[in-house]
Protein backbone atom coordinates (compact mmCIF):
# COMPACT_ATOMS: atom_id res chain seq x y z
CA UNK A 1 0.00 0.00 0.00
CA UNK A 2 1.08 3.65 -0.66
CA UNK A 3 1.91 6.24 1.99
CA UNK A 4 -0.89 8.47 1.79
CA UNK A 5 -3.33 4.88 2.13
CA UNK A 6 -1.48 3.71 5.25
CA UNK A 7 -1.66 7.28 6.92
CA UNK A 8 -5.49 7.49 6.04
CA UNK A 9 -5.68 4.14 7.25
CA UNK A 10 -3.99 4.89 10.59
CA UNK A 11 -6.06 8.22 11.05
CA UNK A 12 -8.92 6.42 10.44
CA UNK A 13 -8.13 3.59 13.76
CA UNK A 14 -6.73 6.07 15.68
CA UNK A 15 -10.29 8.43 15.37
CA UNK A 16 -12.20 4.94 15.80
CA UNK A 17 -10.80 4.44 19.25
CA UNK A 18 -10.52 7.77 20.20
CA UNK A 19 -14.41 8.31 19.33
CA UNK A 20 -15.48 5.18 20.88
CA UNK A 21 -13.56 6.46 24.41
CA UNK A 22 -15.33 9.32 24.03
CA UNK A 23 -19.25 8.25 23.79
CA UNK A 24 -18.59 5.65 26.71
CA UNK A 25 -17.61 7.98 28.67
CA UNK A 26 -20.34 10.28 27.90
CA UNK A 27 -23.61 10.43 30.50
CA UNK A 28 -26.93 9.31 28.84
CA UNK A 29 -28.45 13.13 29.50
CA UNK A 30 -25.94 13.95 27.16
CA UNK A 31 -26.84 11.67 24.39
CA UNK A 32 -29.18 13.92 22.76
CA UNK A 33 -26.97 16.85 22.55
CA UNK A 34 -24.30 14.65 20.95
CA UNK A 35 -26.50 13.51 18.15
CA UNK A 36 -27.55 16.73 17.29
CA UNK A 37 -23.87 17.76 17.55
CA UNK A 38 -23.50 14.79 15.06
CA UNK A 39 -26.54 15.45 12.55
CA UNK A 40 -25.00 18.80 12.11
CA UNK A 41 -21.31 16.85 11.22
CA UNK A 42 -23.45 15.16 8.80
CA UNK A 43 -25.00 17.95 7.15
CA UNK A 44 -21.68 19.27 6.54
CA UNK A 45 -21.20 15.72 4.77
CA UNK A 46 -23.68 16.54 2.62
CA UNK A 47 -22.63 19.65 1.11
CA UNK A 48 -19.55 18.07 0.46
CA UNK A 49 -20.57 15.53 -1.63
CA UNK A 50 -22.52 18.15 -3.43
CA UNK A 51 -19.34 19.53 -4.17
CA UNK A 52 -18.07 16.50 -5.18
CA UNK A 53 -20.76 15.59 -7.60
CA UNK A 54 -20.88 19.10 -9.31
CA UNK A 55 -18.61 18.75 -12.34
CA UNK A 56 -20.37 18.45 -15.68
CA UNK A 57 -18.38 15.29 -16.79
CA UNK A 58 -20.16 11.95 -15.65
CA UNK A 59 -17.13 9.79 -14.26
CA UNK A 60 -16.76 7.76 -10.89
CA UNK A 61 -16.06 10.66 -8.67
CA UNK A 62 -19.62 12.01 -9.27
CA UNK A 63 -21.90 8.97 -9.23
CA UNK A 64 -19.60 8.09 -5.81
CA UNK A 65 -20.66 11.90 -4.95
CA UNK A 66 -23.80 11.12 -5.79
CA UNK A 67 -24.07 8.21 -3.83
CA UNK A 68 -22.41 10.21 -0.79
CA UNK A 69 -25.38 12.88 -1.17
CA UNK A 70 -27.98 10.24 -0.83
CA UNK A 71 -26.65 7.91 2.17
CA UNK A 72 -25.81 11.19 4.32
CA UNK A 73 -29.22 13.16 3.63
CA UNK A 74 -30.54 10.04 4.67
CA UNK A 75 -28.20 9.89 7.87
CA UNK A 76 -29.08 13.09 8.59
CA UNK A 77 -33.15 13.05 7.96
CA UNK A 78 -33.14 9.75 10.88
CA UNK A 79 -30.96 11.48 13.12
CA UNK A 80 -32.94 14.35 13.70
CA UNK A 81 -35.70 12.07 13.79
CA UNK A 82 -34.46 10.12 16.39
CA UNK A 83 -33.14 13.26 18.01
CA UNK A 84 -36.74 14.70 18.26
CA UNK A 85 -38.03 11.50 19.30
CA UNK A 86 -35.37 11.35 22.45
CA UNK A 87 -36.65 15.37 22.97
CA UNK A 88 -39.90 14.17 23.29
CA UNK A 89 -39.25 11.73 25.61
CA UNK A 90 -38.08 14.55 28.14
CA UNK A 91 -40.66 16.15 27.59
CA UNK A 92 -43.25 13.59 29.18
Amino acid sequence: MSETVMAALFVFVLASFAGLEVITKVPPTLHTPLMSGANAISGIAVIGAMVVAGPDQLNLTVWLGLIAIVFATINVVGGFLVTDRMLQMFKK
